[in-house]
């Protein structure tokens, strides 16, 4: 696919770029950009293709889209600056904050817990319809309710929607928020981020839409591969499996490009973002960015510092997580050691890498199989790092 990619690269950064441009070429890329940051100040900002999967515009300079799970490591800042202002506890039992989660055997489910996928409530007996899960209310009760698959803190396994249930709630509970009002009042619009849990109406006209696209015959890539291991394959294949109930906790599958949809609190899928406002959120992690940092030493040591490894209940394949956040891996392979963030199931990641002062930002509107380790975001860490 020819396109005209746009923006910009600082010097020593080009083979971004290449790697951006052979997405396009080689890896079925439709449209996408991709920022990154190093030591608070941009060297990277390019876009190309289209703005719709499927449509001829093209992806303009503020084009913004859903980036599914990669929402969930903005979400996870939350209750870390919560606990940064002194205000949550995160070894208190979450039941401390909101009562009705000691229900079923939760009592001894801890604060970071929740964050660490190791709150043992991945799926629902029955799943939300997608009204009920945007209603706000639902999801909590839900969550509330639900009988743990393990008990808490015992093991993890991905809790791919119910972990936004689960954090909006905690943080309502603690500050009389929504988690999307929180997001928007300390986190973008101190930094200037064009990211939204609940994409306000005035800012539908520059999100593009999303779909499924097919894997072109060179794909090839870390993660979950094209070809996953059988035990993998079986996982997802089986309506009775705890990955299928996790990733099915919202039936029917929702229309993401529904406004009122995009519209809804939805902090573990929904968010949606351009991808410097993502690389700049991480940036300012790790340290200021135009004189604004996010998480202080302590927090960001809390980020990063492994909680969960090992066998995943429902990813079925190893992983590493922080408190709220996949760490470098096979499963997610990232900058280096020290690295953290968030992909999005089909395409989007971002990341911050410390000991580099690298963050990152990937966002696209072409859809694939994978869950955490897409081959065109690889591609782009393996330039990055290469650059640096």
């Amino acid at each position: 696919m020819d396109v005209d990619v746009r923006g910009t690269v600082a010097e020593g950064f080009e083979p971004v770029r290449d790697a951006f441009v052979r997405n396009f070429e080689a890896r079925g890329e439709r449209g996408a950009a991709v920022a990154v940051y190093r030591d608070g100040v941009k060297v990277v900002d390019l876009w190309g293709g289209t703005r719709d999967v499927h449509g001829t515009e093209p992806w303009a300079v503020d084009t913004a889209q859903v980036v599914r799970s990669a929402t969930k490591g903005v979400a996870a800042a939350v209750p870390l600056l919560l606990h940064q202002r002194g205000q949550l506890d995160l070894d208190a039992p979450v039941g401390t904050y909101w009562p009705e989660f000691k229900a079923a055997g939760k009592e001894r489910a801890l604060v970071r817990h929740l964050l660490s996928h190791r709150a043992g409530v991945p799926a629902l007996d029955r799943p939300l319809t997608p009204a009920e899960a945007a209603d706000g209310t639902t999801g909590a009760r839900a969550v509330a309710a639900q009988a743990p698959a393990w008990e808490p803190g015992t093991d993890h396994g991905y809790h791919a929607q119910t972990y936004g249930w689960l954090l909006a709630e905690l943080v309502r509970r603690v500050t009389g928020r929504t988690i999307g009002r929180w997001t928007a009042e300390e986190i973008a619009r101190p930094l200037g981020l064009d990211f939204w849990i609940g994409a306000p109406d005035d800012e539908a006209h520059r999100i593009g839409r999303i779909g499924r696209i097919e894997e072109p015959p060179t794909a090839s890539g870390g993660g979950l591969k094209l070809r996953p291991k059988r035990s993998v394959a079986e996982a997802y294949s089986d309506p009775d499996s705890l990955t299928r109930r996790a990733f099915g906790a919202i039936d029917p599958v929702p229309d993401e490009n529904d406004p009122g949809y995009r519209s809804a609190e939805l902090p573990a899928s929904g968010g949606v973002s351009t991808a410097r406002a993502l690389a700049r959120f991480y940036a300012a992690t790790i340290g200021p960015v135009d004189g604004n940092r996010l998480f202080a030493p302590a927090t960001l040591t809390l980020a990063r510092t492994e909680e969960s490894t090992g066998p995943d209940r429902v990813l079925v394949v190893g992983t590493r997580f922080g408190l709220g956040y996949l760490l470098h891996g096979p499963a997610c392979p990232l900058l280096g050691p020290g690295s953290f963030g968030h992909p999005g199931r089909g395409g989007s990641l971002a990341f911050a890498d410390p000991e580099s002062g690298v963050a990152l930002g990937y966002v696209t509107n072409g859809m694939r199989k994978g869950v955490t380790a897409d081959p065109r975001a690889q591609a782009l860490v393996r330039a990055v790092r290469s650059a640096t």
